[in-house]
């Protein structure tokens, strides 16, 4: 005997083809932001970015009579009105030469001893045991939220009583004592990330602790200590009111002589631009150096 058959049932008929799931349109936008129209949206932003510095970059190779008749823009039309005369002027007063070099021994010091001594302290926090380790770390981390406004004049009784008030070297002491504790919190946790496997594997191989921190972690850090130095750099170059405080007429910066050129001259642009120029392209050179760096450092950490 053979089983009776069961009819088998048709599947449901759907009045529409099942097609891809509507989407919204704050996807639309995402979607259409990631083409050419966000392309063409961060050119613009780009060059309304850049408009201020080319037409400083413009005024300064201006003569005072042309800046006063007209826009900095006419250049492009008047190339004849470019002239490096501001700038011979400018140079050649010496206290401009003087407070440049000012800037450089106030900035490359204080730079350079926040990255040493922030990376040294960076290890020890991130790999080394010590008593009271995470205590001490918690106490750098709460100085991040110290303003500087509030150690002005306590520090400047202290200096006062060292006799290094109004130096160069009290200017650096007190940038690099504001300076370590972003330092100390960045690199900690960038050399947190570095696998403990590699590190054990240097100690068995016989690597003491400093030629571990000088071979290993210093180059794996190197995106981290670039981001730190260039932050490091613009700060103190760009810096002023800790150089109108703790300096004085032979130590002074060129942020505090460009200002001391405005109230002398009643703010003449064709003095204080290529003056303001002279101070903005060394820290863009130093920055579009370290560029690539830099965005290493940024992006450490975001993809696994």
């Amino acid at each position: 005997m053979t089983a009776p058959s069961v009819p088998l049932k048709a599947p449901p008929e759907t009045s529409e083809a099942a097609g891809p799931p509507e989407r919204s349109l704050v996807s639309r936008l995402a979607s259409g932001a990631t083409g050419g129209v966000m392309r063409v949206f961060l050119i613009l932003v780009a060059l309304l970015w850049v408009t201020p510095t080319v037409g400083l970059l413009a005024s300064s190779f201006r003569d005072p009579t042309d800046i006063a008749d007209s826009g900095w823009w006419t250049v492009f039309s008047k190339p004849a009105q470019l002239t490096t005369e501001s700038y011979s002027t400018l140079l050649g007063k010496e206290e401009i030469t003087d407070s440049l070099l000012n800037t450089i021994w106030i900035t490359v010091p204080a730079t350079v001893l926040v990255i040493v001594i922030g990376a040294m302290a960076g290890y020890a926090f991130a790999w080394m045991d010590f008593k009271g380790r995470d205590w001490w770390f918690l106490a750098v981390v709460a100085l991040l939220v110290v303003p500087v406004q509030i150690a002005l004049i306590p520090m400047s009784e202290l200096f006062g009583d060292l006799g290094i008030f109004g130096t160069i070297i009290g200017v650096v002491v007190f940038h690099v004592g504001f300076g370590l504790p972003f330092a100390i919190f960045l690199l900690r946790n960038f050399f947190a990330e570095i696998p403990r496997e590699l590190l054990e594997a240097a100690r068995l191989d016989g690597a003491s602790e400093t030629r571990l921190f000088t071979t290993v972690v210093l180059p794996l850090g190197g995106p981290a200590i670039a981001s730190l130095g260039i932050f490091q750099f613009l700060w103190v170059w760009n810096d002023m009111l800790v150089a109108l405080v703790f300096s004085d007429s032979d130590s002074r910066p060129l942020t505090v002589a460009l200002t001391q050129q405005t109230r002398q001259f009643s703010g003449n642009i064709e003095t204080l631009a290529p003056g303001a120029f002279i101070s903005m392209v060394i820290p863009l050179a130093v920055f579009f150096a370290f560029q690539r760096q830099f965005v290493s450092g940024v992006m450490a950490g975001a993809v696994k």
